[in-house]
């Protein structure tokens, strides 16, 4: 009888450690992840988060994070490139083979503080991500093409840096926001294809999901260049951009 007693008690002893110990396990495990993700947000480098973490992580922060497992660790990147090189992929485009060109891309928008999907969305509107422009010109975007001539840039990435800054000083920060508004100065006579067609890549690269971005166009749902603008590190004067020159 006191042998059984003896059992019971010891058996509640044990019991309230272990539960003690998963609560506060679970509360320690909160917190890192928390602080984790409070520290990345400000830009400092930290140490890996265990594996088990990875979930959490992805409600926290799911679209700007992107997740690589390294053996039992996790390493928090920002996804946005990969994104982009998803979308280059998709529509075979000529950039997806250009070296890191998805970073640079996202690069780009960073440094005009816009949002990393505008330029892709456009150039897949006016040339197919480069798959149709006049020869030679590395102008993806359809700048400067009417009767004079065409804008010729010399490389992917001069056409890519010269469309940002137009659009970010000469539309963006006159209040052109949308792709709609957008549309009414960059291509007038368009009968509102253009912009249906940039909010749908750029809705596309939004959840990383053709359909979804075909979708967002039939619920009408319009997206803001600036949902995802990042701070500008670094930028180049006004002063220095230089008009294109004629092909």
């Amino acid at each position: 009888m006191y042998l059984n007693t003896f059992m019971k008690k010891l058996f509640f002893v044990f019991a309230w450690i272990w539960l003690a110990s998963g609560v506060i396990l679970t509360g320690i495990a909160s917190l890192k992840v928390y602080s984790y993700y409070q520290e990345q947000q400000k830009g400092k480098q930290v140490k890996p988060v265990k594996h088990a973490y990875r979930s959490i992580i992805d409600q926290l922060n799911p679209f700007k994070q992107g997740i690589k497992q390294t053996n039992s660790y996790v390493v928090v990147d920002d996804a946005r490139p990969l994104i982009v090189q998803n979308f280059l992929e998709r529509y075979h485009s000529p950039l997806a083979k250009q070296p890191n060109f998805a970073k640079k891309l996202v690069e780009i928008a960073d440094e005009n503080e816009i949002d990393f999907r505008l330029l892709p969305a456009i150039a897949m509107k006016e040339s197919g991500l480069c798959k149709f422009i006049p020869k030679e010109s590395h102008n993806c975007l359809g700048l400067g093409i009417h009767s004079r001539g065409t804008w010729g840039f010399d490389s992917y990435e001069a056409n890519f840096r010269a469309a940002a800054k137009i659009l970010k000083q000469n539309y963006i920060n006159q209040g052109r926001t949308t792709p709609e508004k957008i549309m009414h100065k960059y291509t007038p006579s368009s009968n509102g294809d253009w912009a249906a067609g940039v909010n749908q890549f750029m809705s596309e690269m939004k959840y990383n999901n053709r359909q979804k971005g075909i979708e967002a166009v039939k619920e009408q749902k319009e997206n803001n260049v600036l949902e995802y603008a990042q701070p500008s590190r670094t930028s180049t004067p006004a002063a220095q951009i230089q008009t294109p020159t004629s092909r």
